[in-house]
Formats: structure tokens, sequence, C-alpha cells
């Protein structure tokens, strides 16, 4: 009889994500004796110390990382083996995971998400967010199941398939009290490199993340989101390219400049892509759904630059 269980092992996950036995258990709907019996008969059967009791919060020892580093593929393989199965007697997945790239808001997709409740109310949606290779990362690696809006080219190896969305322009901009605001001429090497950047960190956790228009020692403000930037921005606390939607009505507004470079970054490509082999009613829905024409100009319609600025109220 194995010693590890599936269910001791979700709950050292828990555990770990949480920080102690209490939140644990809140999230699995467990009281916490439950929990500390699990862990203490698990550390008993193997003869090891799994967790470091530090008051209310606990820490994994060295032994319990390995564990539940090693564990965690089990949990994965567990989860995926019980949506096979089920999508095989139903046709129907029971979770679907979809990735949007930061650009997007998933509310653009509200009329999409409505229509798929109508056919498929027992499949539940997960909507989650990448940058950049972080996106394709994220499919290769089954943590999602269909990217929207996926920057570039896929990395090679296949393994995938993808349809061209389309192309989003980019301007590159500043605010009026911007230092580079004043420049009347092309903004080359010389003008940037004395100023900041305000840049998207790329979401990957393996493979070499991808700046976009970022010089080599370049001073640079990192943020996680491209509301974030967009905010920093207007702030007047750095440059950099936004999607021209994005800034549509900063720009009109005078909120935004628009500024010529010297050197243009290329326009990328978005694409919609989805692992080879999955082949789900859900999924093979939303790829059907949202590879019709007009999609990307949908998703455009989240972005700030698209609703029109509010009139300021005036007292009277």
């Amino acid at each position: 009889m194995f010693k590890i269980s599936l269910d001791a092992l979700q709950i050292l996950d828990a555990i770990d994500r949480r920080g102690s036995f209490s939140a644990a258990g809140a999230e699995l709907f467990r009281v916490p004796s439950t929990i500390s019996y699990t862990v203490s008969k698990l550390e008993q059967d193997l003869g090891v110390l799994v967790f470091d009791r530090l008051g209310p919060k606990v820490k994994l020892t060295p032994a319990g990382e390995e564990l539940l580093k090693e564990g965690r593929y089990l949990l994965k393989a567990a989860q995926d083996l019980e949506h096979r199965v089920r999508r095989v007697a139903s046709g129907w997945e029971t979770e679907l995971s979809i990735d949007l790239e930061l650009l997007f808001e998933s509310i653009a997709l509200k009329d999409d998400i409505e229509a798929f409740y109508k056919v498929a109310d027992r499949t539940r949606l997960r909507f989650g967010q990448g940058a950049l290779a972080g996106t394709w990362e994220a499919l290769l690696d089954r943590r999602t199941d269909l990217l929207v809006g996926a920057v570039g080219d896929g990395p090679p190896g296949g393994g995938y398939s993808s349809i061209a969305m389309g192309i989003i322009p980019f301007v590159f901009a500043v605010a009026p009290t911007h230092p580079l605001a004043a420049i009347d001429r092309p903004l080359g090497k010389a003008e940037l490199l004395g100023h900041r950047a305000i840049v998207v960190a790329d979401s990957a956790r393996k493979v070499p993340a991808r700046t976009v228009g970022l010089l080599f020692g370049q001073d640079a403000l990192t943020v996680h989101d491209m509301h974030s930037k967009y905010a920093m921005q207007l702030a007047g606390l750095g440059f950099g390219h936004l999607p021209e939607p994005y800034a549509r009505s900063a720009l009109a507004s005078g909120q935004l400049i628009q500024k010529q470079t010297v050197e243009q970054i290329p326009n990328d490509t978005l694409y919609l892509a989805w692992r080879h082999g999955d082949e789900g009613a859900a999924l093979k829905w939303w790829v059907e759904r949202l590879s019709r024409p007009g999609t990307l100009e949908r998703l455009c319609q989240s972005m700030p630059g698209m609703t029109p600025p509010r009139p300021e109220k005036r007292s009277s």
C-alpha cells in the first residue's frame, strides 16, 4: 500500500500556498484538526518531518519541498486523467482554461461567455492572463488550454495549432510634461537612453523573457499589467509603446502625445492557439467562435482608449 495519497498531497499543496493549516482548511472546506491529522499521519508513515512548525505559520522542510515538488506533478496528472475520462464520457471538458494576452480584458468576451453557457453550462471556465513569451509557455506547459491574442510567432518545436487574429498597431507616447514631448524631431537612441522606459513584465517562468522596444542598458520601470503601464505613462513617469486603441482617447484629449522614433518596432501578429490532441467539445466551440472575423476588434473594445472620456461635471 502506498504511504502517499493524492489527498495528502492536495493538503500539502494548499498549506504551502496558504501558509498555515487553518488557511488550507478554509480553502479545502475541512476543519484544521483534519488537516493536522493528515500531515502528522503522513510524517509518521514516511518517517520524516514535512513541515517546520513556526507558531501559526509553517514552512516546508527540504524533504517536504522535494515531496511537494514531485507531488504536484502527480496532482496535475490525476486532474488531467479525471478531465479526460469525463470528456470521453460526455464529449465536454469539466473545465477549460483560457488565457488572454495582457492587452485585453476577459469582460470583452461577455457575449461569448453567455453564448457558451447556453450550450455547456457544466463546463467550468477559468480565465487568466499572460504576457509575451509567457502565454506560449503556459500553453505548452499545460497551464492553460487556449491562448487568445498571443503575441508573435509561437516557440519552435510545434505541438500546437494557431490561427492569426490580426495586427494591432503600437504608438510611442509620452505625457505632455515629459522632457521628450518638447523634442520636435524623431527620437533616436541618444535621446531615449537618457530617460526611463515603462515596460510590462514577461510572464514567462522558464523560457527567456521577451522585451519590446527596450534599448540595451535602458533604465526601465517594470509593471505587471498594461493598465499600470498606461497609467504610469499618463503620469509622466516614463515613455513607451502602447497599443493604438489603448491610447486613442488619451492622444485625442492631449493627455498623451505621440512621438516618432528613428527605429520603429515591427508590428506583431496576434494568435489564437491551442495544443495538438486537445479535441474536447468546449475547446472546439471556443476555437470556432473566436476564429470568426471581428474578434480582435471586439477584444479591443475593452481597452481604455476605446471609451470616450466622460465630460467633466461643473458645479452651478
